[in-house]
């Protein structure tokens, strides 16, 4: 298991048979408090 910065965030990489999976997770947490809601 590997981290990675990406915008000053920490990005959780593992290796499974050869190939890379990235947290997603981790990138959603960083973006928590940068969602905004539209009501129509």
């Amino acid at each position: 298991m590997a981290k990675i910065k990406v915008n000053d965030n920490e990005i959780t990489v593992i290796s499974i048979n050869e190939k890379d999976y990235i947290s997603l997770t981790d990138m959603a947490n960083s973006k928590e408090g940068m969602v905004e809601l539209q009501i129509l």
